[in-house]
């Protein structure tokens, strides 16, 4: 990003075919892509005719989504050689940023009513917007929450990070416990980085509001704006409404995260047993070491075997040690945060055929009375904008959304993979 005062236009706002789509399922990256789905001819947006149709000559072939990068099966010669790939595919993003926010410094604040904590928030910018290069201020999980909920009322085309959840089960989760608290800081930390790498999200006034203000309150007082008063009497008029002509990339696209949380929930649930399984196992190693420490005080000859013993399960309690954590606090969270990140995108999906279901119900009522002049017209004009704003700003942000999602899901399970093999060198 550059630091203009003017939003930079999303890269594939409205350029990318609906023909240039790959199904996320495909189980074959490389083969090549229809051109006709199921004798049907797609545009990015819909037309009067709703539909078009035409003889198809190629064969039904699987639909796809943008993945980032092809397939590739080869097994690297090590560890480091993925990274240094992973490096080289980070780089080659090209963009150059302007908005720099990290989250840090947790304090706890004890009041009367009640206990809370606050996290510090700098920024750092040369972008014209903000009257300082650089802000401090501190804010609670309530004020984030604000931020979300006005990025979703004003910029409703785009996918808005998640937070992390708020409530947690009492008394089994210390939400005061430095643990809990630094899980929490570090995402709220990736929350704000996401937005400010975002073309369209960084500039909202929102968020400059959130980064700069030192009083929220007078902001938070402001009642519903008019663009979320329009979405409820969309809702409303279009609850009933069932579309004729979804595009089919947004039916893939819905269909995949659907697939994803699944799979992820299942690794969470998984990963989550075997922690608690490592757990258990750490305490049983924390007892079963000492009982051969202290057997080798009664035994002469067997002393030095015996320690030795005594000693390897230490290391092993050790090495286990550092890898439950490791997973705890690296593996867990981001998969937490995908899951919660499909589920935000599917509400926008939803918004989405929400505007075309309004956009489809004026053109059927413009139809009806193509004998009056009446402005029915003009306002089918304006539904048919919005619609293709939406459908613009979706392809762009799931591009966008793929790539991060990519790198995260590679540095993760390589960062994971070296752990486990770091743990086993200790163990050996």
């Amino acid at each position: 990003m550059s630091g203009s005062s003017t939003p930079k236009s999303l890269p594939s706002s409205g350029q990318k075919s609906l023909h240039d789509i790959k199904h996320p399922l495909s189980c074959s990256p490389g083969a090549e892509e229809d051109t006709v789905y199921d004798g049907l001819v797609v545009s990015d947006t819909p037309s009067p005719d709703l539909i078009h149709t035409e003889p198809s000559s190629i064969g039904d072939k699987d639909l796809s989504l943008p993945n980032g990068t092809p397939a590739d099966t080869s097994s690297p010669a090590s560890s480091s050689s993925l990274l240094n790939r992973l490096q080289l595919d980070d780089d080659m993003d090209g963009e150059t940023r302007d908005l720099f926010v990290t989250v840090d410094d947790p304090k706890k604040h004890v009041c009367t009513m009640e206990t809370y904590i606050t996290y510090r928030v700098m920024t750092k910018t040369t972008r014209t917007e903000f009257d300082l290069p650089e802000y401090s201020i501190r804010r609670r999980y309530q004020d984030f929450d604000w931020l979300r909920l006005k990025l979703e009322e004003t910029q409703p085309t785009h996918f808005i990070p998640p937070l992390p959840e708020k409530f947690v089960v009492k008394g089994v989760v210390d939400r005061f416990s430095e643990e809990f608290v630094e899980t929490r800081r570090r995402a709220l930390d990736k929350f704000l980085k996401r937005i400010a790498d975002h073309p369209v999200l960084s500039f909202n006034e929102h968020f400059n509001v959130f980064l700069t203000a030192k009083d929220l309150n007078s902001h938070k007082k402001q009642g519903v704006t008019l663009l979320s008063k329009m979405g409820e009497s969309v809702r409303y008029v279009t609850s009933g409404y069932k579309l004729r002509n979804r595009p089919l990339e947004f039916s893939a696209i819905t269909e995949y995260l659907d697939t994803f949380a699944l799979k992820l929930g299942t690794i969470d649930r998984i990963a989550q047993r075997i922690i608690k399984e490592e757990v258990e196992y750490l305490m049983e190693l924390r007892e079963y070491g000492p009982v051969y420490s202290t057997w080798s005080a009664l035994e002469g000859e067997l002393r030095e075997p015996l320690e030795g013993v005594s000693a390897c399960i230490g290391n092993c309690s050790t090495a286990l040690e550092e890898l439950t954590e490791d997973m705890t606090e690296d593996f867990l969270p981001v998969l937490r945060e995908y899951i919660l990140y499909s589920e935000s995108m599917k509400n926008v999906l939803k918004k989405r055929d929400q505007v075309q279901a309004e956009y489809e119900a004026k053109l059927e009522a413009a139809a009806l009375k193509r004998e009056e002049k009446t402005g029915v017209p003009t306002e089918v004009e304006k539904c048919q904008d919005k619609v293709e704003c939406f459908n613009a700003d979706l392809k762009a942000d799931m591009e966008r959304w793929q790539n991060n999602k990519r790198q995260d899901f590679r540095q993760l399970l390589m960062g994971m993979a070296d752990k486990n093999i770091q743990y086993y060198e200790k163990v050996k």
